[in-house]
């Protein structure tokens, strides 16, 4: 899928008026079927199943609808799961961008990823009480890198007591196997289900504390993708199962050295060292020679989360990218405006460019996330950092340091 984009001077753009808010619609039965049937192809041939668990007890009131984020088949399996259900859907903004009007009659509703948004609450609220119609969020509101669960905003839980109606839970199996993020949009042959329940009735919600149903929540979206294939023997034989794998595996585990690493064919090799590792069909990693540190992809990535946190509690992390920049003010397109420099240290983000025109600065404590991802709309990787009214969209010339810098995010936000 792509994106509409405008080449345009960043201070005409930062001219440009903002969008008024508008409040949710309901979908129409119309566009719903359009969306079933554009899914039916994919649906068909992942040989997808689901199971239900306590559905009984949500009937037919409006609902949260929660779900883990693997790939662009998730809408697509809640468009069979709930086929007699209006919802409307909790979406990133810039998937507004040159289809405003669609994705308005779907029924979405547009957010800034990790951004605070009061809006969005009475939105949501808007939705399940004036429409009465459910609402689907993703709330680790990103793809996740390592097929683990990306962190959940904390409180979530006081949102869910603030709605007071049933929430469904959706957690997925092989969604992610099938088209993991960093593998350049390939698909692989997978079978994919989902197991669909009533996580909690408004009565549960009412008698849990908020850090209680944060807990719940948390518990709910724990998982890790590349175990479940291991453990079920799933077998990915596709001769590019490596491809772009160093989008995540940055870090050479051998020699320690950072942007050099190469995932191509069914081979992750350390172009410095010189070290290789091949990926075997049920997503275990070997060494060709030598020692084999993590077999386990998320157990590798781990390992990286903790060389990112020492370097920023020592006080020697630093992130250094030359940009091309996309700014995003309003739904007409991506301006792209020129190119710059982003810098993230202890002290945030910092990008400057367009000629001395542009520099902004994100303070760490701005989003406990980052909003960061591979091969974005077809146009690169990106690190997307701003607030409500403006975001730039930060493509890095050279290097993997996009799961470095959304790392290096989630960690200074913790200290």
């Amino acid at each position: 899928m792509k994106i509409k984009t405008k080449k345009m001077p960043y201070e005409k753009v930062l001219a440009l008026p903002r969008p008024k808010h508008k409040n949710p619609r309901k979908p129409g039965a119309l566009f719903r079927a359009l969306v079933r049937l554009l899914a039916r192809a994919d649906l068909k041939s992942t040989r997808f199943t689901y199971v239900t668990e306590r559905m009984e007890e949500v009937g037919d009131q409006p609902a949260l609808i929660l779900m883990n984020h693997s790939s662009f088949i998730d809408l697509e399996i809640v468009s069979r799961v709930f086929s007699r259900r209006p919802y409307c859907i909790v979406c990133t903004s810039d998937g507004f961008v040159g289809k405003e009007w669609l994705m308005r009659r779907l029924g979405c509703i547009p957010t800034n990823k990790f951004v605070s948004d009061i809006t969005l609450i009475t939105d949501i609220q808007y939705a399940l009480k004036t429409l009465h119609t459910s609402v689907l969020m993703f709330p680790e509101a990103s793809y996740s890198f390592d097929g683990c669960a990306t962190p959940l905003p904390r409180r979530l839980g006081g949102l869910l007591k603030h709605l007071g109606v049933p929430v469904i839970h959706i957690q997925t199996e092989g969604a992610f196997a099938r088209d993991p993020l960093y593998n350049c949009l390939q698909k692989r042959d997978v079978k994919v289900s989902a197991t669909v329940r009533c996580l909690l009735t408004p009565a549960e919600i009412a008698a849990h504390t908020v850090p209680e149903l944060d807990d719940i929540l948390d518990e709910a979206f724990t998982f890790d993708n590349f175990r479940w294939q291991y453990d079920n023997r799933v077998a990915i034989r596709g001769p590019f199962r490596a491809d772009g794998l160093n989008r995540i595996l940055y870090r050479c585990a051998n020699c320690g050295a950072e942007g050099d690493m190469e995932g191509r064919g069914t081979t992750l090799t350390c172009r410095r060292c010189g070290k290789q590792y091949r990926l075997d069909p049920f997503g275990r990693l070997h060494a060709k020679r030598g020692k084999t540190e993590f077999p386990h992809t998320p157990d590798w990535y781990n390992w990286e989360r903790e060389v990112v946190r020492k370097s920023l509690l020592n006080g020697t992390y630093r992130l250094e990218a030359d940009v091309d920049i996309g700014v995003m003010v309003d739904y007409r397109a991506i301006y792209l405006v020129g190119e710059g420099h982003l810098t993230h240290t202890t002290e945030g983000f910092h990008l400057t460019g367009c000629g001395g025109k542009l520099d902004y600065r994100q303070s760490p404590l701005a989003s406990y996330c980052l909003y960061s991802d591979y091969y974005w709309y077809e146009i690169g990787d990106v690190i997307c950092i701003g607030g409500r009214d403006i975001l730039y969209y930060c493509f890095p010339k050279g290097g993997d340091v996009v799961a470095k810098a959304r790392l290096a995010a989630e960690e200074l936000y913790k200290i």
